[in-house]
């Protein structure tokens, strides 16, 4: 019987496509009661504020989600009865969540990190996927620069650092090899339909395209974030990055003099995102988290001491991709699906361009203890200033307990 029902809705859909869940590549049809716990922990000001100002910016959840004095009425997916959030009024029931604030970390005297949860995600994969990822490039005969092996190893720097702290530590991977067991060959079928939704060509040479994408961008980070949320279940994930200009011809990649620096959390959904029944539940999972407080606190302790260390300017986003957080030209909001399924705070560090000059050499000199001159400056390894000047951060906030 079973069987029959599935086959029949199945059916049904296929007649009615207007009713068909609408999903982000990879996604699954979310369940709004997951919702429930979240009734009247908000109240309708706060919700307004949230949403306006961070996550749907520019009015993007016009036609989505309508805000009442009493509830926000949400569209679950077309053709399906509403969603309806009721907003707190004098006393808001506790926030439910597996993570907890920088308050509710018992402090320990010499350990000002002790108790405290952080998963590390080193950006990207790095070793043999690294040109699949399209994070790799090498001028002339020097050493490939590859961001996925670079971002492993300042996490690794990192988890020492940390833990001597009083930290507890996970790294999401600990190797230069994927954690999804999903390869392009087996995403094809997907990719066609990614391809068809987003308005483009299926051909081969798209769809092959296309299925790696899915494998390193989508399917990787979906599993990474089954184990944050499922397993880990950290009070703070970092997720390790460093950044590129165009480098122009991928045989012969060309070096740059921009060098910057910038943060990353959670907000800037446009219109077409919340069209996606996943995404605009992702969204409201994270709006009703209250990550917001927490990252933009975290990320201002980081802002001081990295924009110190590093000595780089801001980067400055142009356009409706992202949104300034708050007086800060160094913090920004982003639709990053590895931010956006992570469902505690999440801060993306985005320092150093790997194609500038400076840079360059500084990746070429490799990993050292102590200070050398390179490109006319004395200086720490680039990766031990990264690492040092994160964990001065975490300390800047988390050891005011």
């Amino acid at each position: 019987m079973r069987h029959y029902l599935a086959a029949a809705s199945l059916f049904f859909a296929c007649l009615h496509p207007g009713m068909a869940a609408k999903l982000s590549p990879l996604a699954n049809a979310p369940d709004w009661s997951q919702l429930d716990k979240f009734q009247q922990t908000i109240s309708r000001e706060e919700f307004t504020r949230l949403l306006e100002n961070t996550y749907a910016p520019h009015g993007a959840s016009a036609g989505v989600i309508t805000i009442t004095p009493t509830a926000a009425r949400i569209e679950t997916s077309r053709g399906k009865p509403p969603y309806i959030l009721k907003f707190s009024s004098s006393s808001a029931k506790p926030v439910p969540r597996f993570w907890r604030a920088r308050g509710e970390i018992a402090p320990q005297p010499g350990k000002p990190l002790a108790g405290l949860r952080i998963a590390i995600d080193p950006g990207h994969i790095g070793g043999k996927w690294a040109k699949m990822e399209e994070r790799w490039f090498q001028i002339a005969n020097n050493k490939p620069v590859v961001e996925g092996d670079m971002t492993l190893r300042v996490a690794k720097l990192l988890v020492q650092r940390l833990k001597a702290l009083g930290a507890d530590v996970w790294l999401t991977r600990s190797a230069s090899e994927p954690l999804t067991n999903r390869r392009p060959a087996q995403l094809r079928k997907e990719a066609a339909a990614a391809l068809r939704d987003k308005g483009e060509a299926v051909n081969a040479r798209a769809v092959a395209r296309e299925s790696e994408r899915l494998f390193y961008r989508t399917s990787e980070i979906r599993r990474r974030a089954t184990l944050v949320n499922d397993s880990i279940r950290p009070d703070l994930v970092l997720c390790l990055h460093f950044n590129a200009e165009e480098w122009g011809n991928p045989a012969k990649p060309s070096l740059v003099s921009k060098n910057h620096l910038h943060f990353l959390i959670t907000g800037a959904w446009s219109a077409k995102e919340l069209a996606y029944d996943d995404q605009r539940f992702e969204m409201l999972v994270k709006l009703l988290n209250r990550t917001y407080p927490d990252e933009v606190a975290v990320t201002k302790s980081l802002v001081k001491t990295m924009s110190s260390a590093t000595k780089l300017p801001p980067f400055i986003y142009h356009g409706k991709t992202a949104v300034r957080i708050g007086a800060s030209d160094y913090i920004w909001g982003r639709n990053l699906l590895a931010n956006r399924l992570f469902q505690c705070p999440v801060i993306y560090v985005e320092p150093y361009v790997m194609n500038s000059r400076d840079v360059h050499a500084r990746i070429q000199a490799g990993d050292y203890e102590g200070k050398k001159k390179i490109a006319g400056a004395t200086r720490q390894s680039i990766y031990r200033e990264y690492a040092d000047s994160v964990v001065a951060g975490l300390v800047d906030y988390y050891g005011k307990r």
